[in-house]
């Protein structure tokens, strides 16, 4: 399921792990893994010890080589495009965009699962009542 956060400038590995708690695991409980790029903030001593500590393993993808992390890859793409059709338009305020582009992202079929990231989660469909 993807969770699009809203962040002003570079964040550091401290507040990643906020992020984290506040966002993914508050709503989901610990991962037993974790994939993510060798971008220095997954890289980090802090997060390293982190995900030591919660007992998280972490997936590194191969440097250059963003087809090994795919799903995230495709969710980005997905939201660049979202983002960019209102972008182009008003060009101020697309943050608020972000809670309906997540539910979209989360509610659209993936073709790898037959099924949205939502249903396989909670076994139904969002309801609209």
């Amino acid at each position: 399921m993807a969770i699009f956060i809203l962040t002003y400038g570079k964040i550091t590995s401290l507040d990643l792990a906020q992020i984290f708690i506040n966002h993914v695991f508050s709503k989901h409980g610990l991962s037993a893994s974790i994939v993510s790029d060798r971008g220095s903030l997954f890289f980090s001593s802090f997060w390293t010890q982190l995900c030591q500590q919660l007992k998280i393993s972490r997936d590194l993808s191969a440097a250059f080589h963003p087809e090994t992390d795919g799903q995230t890859e495709r969710i980005n793409q997905i939201l660049e495009q979202c983002l960019w059709i209102y972008v182009i338009y008003h060009q101020d305020n697309w943050h608020t965009w972000l809670p309906l582009a997540e539910f979209a992202s989360n509610n659209a079929e993936h073709s790898s699962k037959k099924q949205s990231p939502f249903f396989t989660i909670y076994g139904r469909h969002p309801s609209f009542d």
